[in-house]
C-alpha cells in the first residue's frame, strides 16, 4: 500500500485574537417574522439545483465537460460515495444499503475502480487532486484494508497529493470508528473529519434506531486532537422525534464541552412519501412549529455564548477556524458539502448518488445502486442526469454563492464580473425582497445587500429570490438553522 505522509498539522483549535470581536450579534428574536419565513427547501450546494437536472444529459456530456475541464488547469477535487451501513438510521434520506458484512463492498470498490478507469481517459491526471471526500451511508463502515485498498487505487487513478495544503475529510460513525481508524485515516492521508453524532440523548437516538453512547464521540474528538488533524466537525439533527427545547440544550452543552471547531446542525425534514425508512417515524412524535422555534432559539443562544460564529444555514464554526476565517475575508464557496474554504475547483464524484460538478456542467449518477452497477457492468460512466449552465445560471448561481457565503451581496461587483447592469438583470428577485427587507431580514445599502442577523436563520428563503429555475421554495415548519 502506498499510504500518503500525513504529518501533524494545524492543531485543530488555537487562540482566538481579535476574531471575537467580528462575530454578528445575536439575531433579535422575532417568532413571528420566522415563522413567516420559513426555512427548508433547498440550501443551494449547487444553483441549478438538482431538481433542474435533465435525463437528457448522458455519459458524453459528461466526457466532453471532462475534456473541457483540462484546459483550465484547475485541481480536481474528488467525491466518493460509500452507500454501507450496519444499521439503518430512520431519518436518513441518503443513498444507502444495509450490511452487517464488511466483504460486500469488495465487488462496490471494483466497480468505483472501474468508473474511475473511464473518468481518467478524459481527464489530465496530472492536476492535482486537491480535495477528497469520503461520504455514506457509513465509510468507516469499511475495514481498515479495504479503505487502503480505496486510497491505493484512487491514487493509482488520479495521483493523490502529499501536500500539506490538501483537504482531505471523511464522515466517521463513532460507533464505527475508534483510535487506531483515526490513526490508519491519517496514515492514508485524511486530515479532517466529520463525525455524525446526530443527539446524545438516549432516548431520541433509541427512537431513531440510532444507539450511539457519548464516550464513543468524546474519544475519537480526544484522538483527533491529539494527532494533530486540521479540523472537526460534528453533526447534529435538530427536529427528530422526542427532541425538546430542553433535551436538545442538554445535547449542546455535552457538545459544546467537547469544543469541536465546527458544527453542523441540519434540519430533520420528514418526508416519508419519499423516504421510506422514515415511516417509522409518525408525525406527532416531532417537535411542532413552536417547540422547534424554541430548539431554533436554544441552539444559536447557546453556541454564540460559546463563541461559536454562525456562519449561516446549518454552519457553526469558532472564529479560528478556517471557514470563519474564510467568511471575514470573502473566500467562503459553497459544494456539495456544504461550507467550504477551498476554492471551486472542478469535482468529480464516484459511487452511486454521487454528484459532479465538471467545468460548466452539474450531473449526478443513479440513485439506484443496481443501475449504477449495471452501467459500470456495460463499460459507460453512470450518469442519470444533468445539465449545461447557461449565462443565465452562472450569473444566478454566482449570485445566491456570495449571499449564502458572505451573507452579503454586493450587485456592483457582480455587475462588472459578468458586464451587466446587476440592478436591473435582477429586478424580479430585487422585487421579491422587498417584504425581507421590510421585516429586518435584510438591508440595502446602495447596491450592496446585508443580510441582518435575523436574517441568517433564514438565508435559503432569502437565496430563492434568485432561483428562475423554479426550485421549490422554502416551505414547512422547519425552524432550525439548515
Amino acid at each position: 500500500m502506498k499510504a500518503l505522509l500525513a504529518m501533524s498539522e494545524c492543531p485543530m483549535l488555537v487562540s482566538a485574537t481579535s476574531a471575537h470581536r467580528e462575530m454578528p450579534d445575536p439575531p433579535a428574536w422575532d417568532d413571528a417574522t420566522l415563522q413567516r419565513y420559513t426555512s427548508g427547501g433547498d440550501s443551494y450546494c449547487c444553483y441549478p439545483t438538482p431538481g433542474a437536472f435533465g435525463s437528457d444529459f448522458g455519459e458524453s456530456d459528461l466526457e466532453s465537460a471532462l475534456a473541457r475541464s483540462n484546459r483550465h488547469g484547475r485541481p480536481l477535487a474528488l467525491y466518493v460515495h460509500l452507500p454501507f451501513c450496519r444499521k439503518i438510521c430512520f431519518y436518513c434520506n441518503r443513498s444507502k444499503v444495509a450490511s452487517k458484512l464488511t466483504r460486500q463492498a469488495d465487488p462496490y470498490i471494483s466497480r468505483l475502480d472501474r468508473e474511475m478507469v473511464l473518468a481518467r481517459r478524459y481527464l489530465d491526471t496530472g492536476r492535482e487532486v486537491k480535495r477528497l471526500y469520503w461520504g455514506g451511508g457509513t465509510p468507516t463502515f469499511l475495514s481498515l484494508d479495504q479503505m487502503s485498498d480505496l486510497v491505493d487505487r484512487l491514487d493509482a487513478r488520479f495521483g493523490l497529493s502529499g501536500s500539506r495544503e490538501r483537504d482531505y475529510a471523511i464522515e466517521v460513525d463513532p460507533r464505527e470508528a475508534d483510535v487506531f481508524t483515526l490513526r490508519h485515516l491519517q496514515a492514508l492521508g485524511f486530515n479532517r473529519l466529520s463525525l455524525g453524532v446526530q443527539d446524545l440523548d438516549p432516548q431520541v437516538l433509541q427512537g431513531v434506531n440510532r444507539v450511539q453512547p457519548r464516550i464513543l464521540t468524546e474519544a475519537l474528538i480526544d484522538e483527533a486532537d491529539r494527532l494533530g488533524f486540521r479540523s472537526l466537525n460534528l453533526d447534529l439533527i435538530a427536529g427528530l422525534p422526542g427532541q425538546t427545547r430542553d433535551s436538545f440544550a442538554a445535547t449542546l452543552e455535552q457538545v459544546i464541552a467537547m469544543a469541536p471547531p465546527r458544527l453542523r446542525v441540519s434540519d430533520y425534514v420528514h418526508q416519508p412519501e419519499r423516504v421510506p425508512t422514515q415511516r417509522r417515524i409518525r408525525a406527532e412524535q416531532l417537535p411542532d412549529v413552536a417547540e422547534r422555534l424554541a430548539i431554533l432559539r436554544t441552539t444559536v443562544a447557546q453556541l454564540t455564548a460559546a463563541g461559536y460564529v454562525y456562519l449561516g444555514l446549518d454552519q457553526f464554526a469558532r472564529p479560528e477556524d478556517s471557514l470563519a476565517v474564510a467568511q471575514r475575508h470573502g473566500r467562503l464557496t459553497r459544494d456539495f458539502q456544504g461550507y467550504t474554504d477551498q476554492s471551486a475547483d472542478d469535482l468529480l464524484g464516484l459511487g452511486v448518488s454521487a454528484y459532479s460538478r465538471i467545468d460548466d456542467t452539474y450531473s449526478r449518477n443513479p440513485v439506484d445502486l443496481a443501475v449504477y452497477e449495471a452501467a459500470l457492468d456495460a463499460s459507460h460512466l453512470p450518469v442519470a442526469s444533468g445539465l449545461r449552465l447557461t449565462f443565465d445560471d452562472r450569473v444566478r448561481r454566482h449570485a445566491i454563492e456570495r449571499l449564502l457565503c458572505d451573507m452579503a451581496l454586493d450587485l456592483d461587483a457582480l455587475g462588472e464580473r459578468f458586464d451587466l447592469d446587476a440592478s436591473r438583470y435582477f429586478a424580479k428577485a430585487l422585487q421579491r425582497l422587498e417584504a425581507p427587507l421590510h421585516d429586518g431580514l435584510m438591508e440595502r445599502q446602495g447596491n450592496r445587500l446585508l443580510v441582518t442577523p435575523l436574517g441568517r436563520l433564514r438565508a435559503s428563503h432569502l437565496a430563492h429570490a434568485f432561483d428562475a429555475r423554479h426550485s421549490p421554495p422554502p416551505s414547512g415548519p422547519s425552524p432550525s438553522p439548515a
